[in-house]
């Protein structure tokens, strides 16, 4: 009787340190479950894909302008917003932009030619101006002179912040005309493809 008692309150207590230590056990489990999940989960591989501001799209449209009477047509995205002044006409859409226009001209211009008349007339009439590089470059309506800079955007109506633009100036000849087009977008916009359809697109009427 004496051993039988003695024995009871013992198997309790034993009882309850080993269900404390399993309960001590399961929390640390869980809790390094919980953490290697949170660890080993990268990023979501579904989320939607992010691009810089002013990537035009992959699967943008593009149709032909030709402004009246001016001898020429180029393809624009289709969607974006236009208007005209001072006898350019401007193609927007968000932080991008496309403008055009022709001037009387005696001969092509050289990379000289741009270097010492037309990137001074940038720089003086750009915002935050910091010049590229001034090359020929072959298109199919033929060669044109690209000259490349930065310059700082308008500032936005909303919050009145501004962004770096890169821009992209073609000058081609065509039978005593010059055909300016400058194509702007945000630095580090990959553009290169669309800018490549737009100036490519050019063709002569007369």
């Amino acid at each position: 009787m004496f051993s039988s008692a003695r024995s009871s309150p013992v198997r309790r207590v034993v009882t309850a340190g080993a269900l404390a230590a399993s309960l001590g056990v399961a929390a640390c489990g869980g809790a390094s479950s919980g953490g290697g999940g949170s660890t080993a989960a990268g990023p979501n591989p579904n989320a939607p894909e992010k691009s810089p501001p002013g990537d035009i799209p992959d699967n943008q449209a593009y149709v032909a302008y030709a402004p009246p009477r001016a001898g020429y047509s180029v393809k624009v995205p289709e969607g974006w917003s236009r208007s005209t002044a001072s006898g350019a006409t401007t193609f927007t859409d968000k932080l991008n932009s496309i403008t055009m226009h022709t001037r009387p001209a005696a001969s092509a211009m050289s990379v000289a030619d741009a270097k010492r008349r037309e990137v001074p007339k940038l720089a003086h009439g750009a915002r935050g101006f910091r010049a590229g590089r001034v090359s020929t470059v072959h298109r199919e309506a033929g060669d044109a002179i690209r000259i490349t800079y930065t310059a700082r955007g308008a500032p936005s109506p909303v919050t009145g912040r501004t962004v770096t633009d890169a821009v992209e100036r073609y000058v081609f000849f065509h039978r005593g005309t010059d055909l300016i087009l400058t194509l702007s977008g945000p630095k580090g916009a990959d553009n290169v493809d669309p800018w490549r359809i737009v100036t490519d697109s050019v063709a002569w009427s007369s």
